[in-house]
């Protein structure tokens, strides 16, 4: 049994619903329904299984207080309802003791459900890097949304995705140890300038044992970049040897754009800068940071 009642759609649905779509239900003022929170089945794709207690405590004090705000979003199923988003709402709502929550009654294919549950968590969670890393990798991959696509969805602009997806590319103890909070997002894209596996390694134990700063890594790998130079001749007239500068710029360029950057140069200081990318999204991302 299903009560009827007339409300606005909430902000975090045009996310989660197809722009076409999400613009028709707000223009029509959709309704939302009364439904028993006993006749709703919780989403089998849901991507997380585990929520922080205290925060589902305080969202069911504000559920107390205030109800709620933002209805959850369902499909209706043989037995009941299924949930498509709003697995905290929900769990909170049955901790305050409700027996009805607010809920939009939609269709959705098993991959919509996948894809809209990743897409809220990624807005709405309080994830880690890696845990926003998978959710877009899952998105690429079992969602078959392009690559270029990827941005537009989660609200996020190209250069931000494609640094969280390269993140996949470090070894599993850094992957594990920005899951667990032990380094930031910040110290992870210095990382990426590092090429030589057992030296990033020994640099990840160095910023964990000694809770190094992001500029302090920054600075790090710069010095650790440099000393992986050939040496020159450390005559007076060495020092003033265009070589020299052109390899300080290539480390601040390696920095720059996160990945190994060349720059060649003959004894008349003619020559070129190489920059390697993987995909036009890369090579996008590149073509923004030198407009800037």
């Amino acid at each position: 049994m299903i009560n009827k009642k007339r409300m606005g759609l909430g902000r975090g649905l045009g996310a989660l619903l197809p722009e076409k779509q999400a613009e028709e239900q707000i223009e029509n003022n959709v309704d939302a329904y009364e439904i028993a929170i006993d006749n709703i089945e919780t989403n089998p794709f849901q991507p997380r299984s585990n929520f922080d207690s205290t925060s589902l405590n305080e969202l069911k004090e504000s559920i107390q207080v205030q109800g709620i705000i933002q209805p959850i979003t369902v499909r209706k199923i043989a037995n009941g309802y299924q949930l498509i988003s709003g697995e905290r709402r929900l769990q909170a709502s049955k901790l305050a003791g409700l027996s009805k929550i607010p809920a939009y009654v939609r269709e959705a294919t098993e991959q919509q459900m996948l894809e809209m549950g990743l897409i809220e968590n990624i807005q709405r969670e309080n994830l880690n890097p890696m845990e926003v890393a998978i959710a877009y990798q899952r998105l690429l991959q079992e969602c078959n949304i392009k690559q270029e696509e990827l941005g537009s969805r989660v609200g996020k602009d190209r250069s931000t995705v494609n640094n969280y997806l390269r993140l996949l590319n470090l070894p599993t103890i850094i992957q594990t140890g920005l899951a667990e909070k032990k380094l930031s997002m910040g110290h992870a894209r210095a990382l990426l300038g590092i090429e030589d596996e057992n030296i990033l390694l020994k640099t990840y134990q160095e910023i964990v044992n000694k809770e190094l700063s992001v500029r302090k890594v920054e600075e790090l790998v710069r010095a650790l970049n440099a000393d992986l130079k050939p040496k020159t001749n450390s005559s007076p007239k060495s020092q003033s040897n265009p070589k020299v500068v052109l390899e300080e710029l290539q480390i601040k360029l390696s920095q720059l754009f996160s990945r190994k950057v060349a720059v060649l140069a003959d004894s008349k200081s003619k020559g070129e800068i190489k920059i390697p990318f993987a995909s036009k999204e890369e090579l996008d991302e590149i073509l923004e940071k030198l407009k800037k």
